[in-house]
């Protein structure tokens, strides 16, 4: 349909406006929202992850595509929500305690909305006891953890024992990234995955849902 391409499109050049106005104009004739999504703003983000991945779009122009993704996302999410459609599924993702760094992990929660997952963001400083109640109340499939200073790393691993010492451990598949992270120190806490950039994380969760 050429309302779905000319919506990736405006996702591709970040422009607000014409994402808002595709958007109204899909659903105007008759496109289901969950269509919209997939077609649409879900197609456009999967380039601007390729170009980001590749060197071809760098973090400011990411940034504008994914805030015009969101003007979209406005109007068909409260449709989705009232048909109870969940997405590919729900993702819980914070900054762990002790850390105030956000770029890295807002970027990976804007992908992972703009490719069909529910993101709950808890935000920066995310203490255990936070990242716990979260999971209980949102009920996630997926909990992505960032740090950037090493003195905060091992607050992930304390979440991570938090959640197994109440019995949680085994409802959620968690995922740790950030500067400082590594696969091996990934493996060494027990988290289920790492990822250094929003594509992977993307392309993980993705493999997360195709395994259930």
């Amino acid at each position: 349909m050429a309302t779905y391409d000319a919506l990736k499109d405006a996702v591709i050049k970040g422009d607000g406006e014409a994402v808002k106005a595709q958007t109204s104009k899909a659903l105007e004739e008759g496109s289901e929202p969950r269509d919209i999504l997939a077609n649409g703003l879900i197609a456009g983000m999967e380039i601007v992850g390729e170009e980001m991945e590749s060197g071809e779009m760098f973090l400011p122009e990411v940034l504008a595509c994914a805030g015009a993704m969101h003007r979209g996302l406005d109007i068909v999410k409260p449709l989705l929500a009232a048909a109870g459609d969940e997405g590919l599924g729900k993702v819980v993702i914070g900054t762990v305690e002790g850390d105030i760094h956000d770029i890295g992990k807002r970027i990976v929660g804007l992908v992972l909305e703009g490719n069909g997952f529910l993101v709950t963001d808890l935000g920066t400083q995310v203490n255990a006891e936070t990242f716990v109640q979260a999971i209980k109340e949102h009920n996630p499939g997926i909990l992505g953890m960032s740090a950037l200073l090493t003195t905060t790393m091992p607050n992930m691993k304390k979440t991570i024992d938090l959640l197994t010492e109440m019995g949680l451990r085994d409802k959620v598949k968690i995922i740790v990234g950030g500067a400082p992270i590594t696969e091996e120190f990934a493996k060494s806490i027990g988290a289920d995955g790492y990822a250094p950039d929003a594509g992977s994380a993307t392309r993980w969760a993705k493999q997360v849902v195709a395994a259930r």
